[in-house]
């Protein structure tokens, strides 16, 4: 069930085939001069649409801003702050509950650690706070990191680079304009910098250009069967 579409009547009434609610989280967020600021959103909603096409649950409307560390100081990204995220999963949660759902899954297109520990925090204090409920904050790429990096000729392959660049490519071709050139940041780590961008000019970690659709359209396979495995999951539970 797609939330913002369905009527207050609807709503009731899918409350008895489901008690469950997805959360799809992304970002404003710069991909290399190649990909558009929303991939990070643009991937895990339309991965959750081909799901809802296969399992019962309530669909939420993307939250496009998310916590930017990184890339915060790269052209086009606009982020939140990580207790701005933490407050807004809350708040989701608390809501929906009130209107009679018990399962969530907080997904996130966008895997920055400050932006995932934030949406894992939140649901720390769920689920000590809301009885009856079941409660994941993931993203895909953590749990599919080997099988999504077998797909890549890139060692080492990340943002905006081959993976994300060639599931862009099979989901909306005419967003992907050329390709950047292979780049990995420089990043003076363990020291935090303020001017990141000079580390790390263009905002790509990989090689877009060995990107394919054929690739891309496995990588949303392996992605899709994951999060209905989540779903399978949370709801055996209730």
């Amino acid at each position: 069930m797609i939330l913002e579409e369905c009527t207050m009547e609807e709503f009731t009434q899918y409350l008895k085939k489901t008690k469950t609610i997805v959360f799809p989280f992304g970002t404003i967020e710069e991909h290399g001069r190649h990909l558009p600021l929303n991939t990070d959103t643009l991937i895990v909603k339309e991965a959750m649409l081909m799901a809802e096409k296969k399992r019962d649950f309530y669909l939420a409307p993307p939250i496009y801003y998310g916590v930017c560390t990184t890339t915060g100081k790269h052209p086009g990204t606009i982020g939140i702050t990580a207790k701005t995220l933490r407050y807004l999963a809350l708040d989701l949660v608390r809501d929906a509950y009130q209107k009679g759902l018990r399962n969530y899954l907080l997904i996130s297109g966008h895997g920055g650690s400050l932006h995932m520990s934030a949406l894992k925090e939140a649901a720390e204090i769920l689920i000590d706070e809301l009885d009856g409920i079941n409660i994941a904050a993931i993203s895909p790429y953590e749990v599919l990191y080997g099988e999504l990096s077998g797909l890549c000729e890139t060692k080492n392959d990340s943002h905006a680079g081959e993976l994300e660049t060639s599931v862009v490519l099979a989901l909306a071709p005419h967003l992907v304009k050329g390709r950047s050139k292979e780049e990995y940041p420089q990043l003076p780590r363990p020291l935090i910098v303020r001017d990141k961008v000079k580390y790390w000019p263009g905002g790509v970690w990989g090689n877009p250009e060995k990107a394919s659709e054929e690739k891309g359209r496995q990588a949303l396979h392996i992605i899709t069967n994951k999060i209905i495995e989540l779903i399978d999951s949370i709801n055996q539970k209730y």
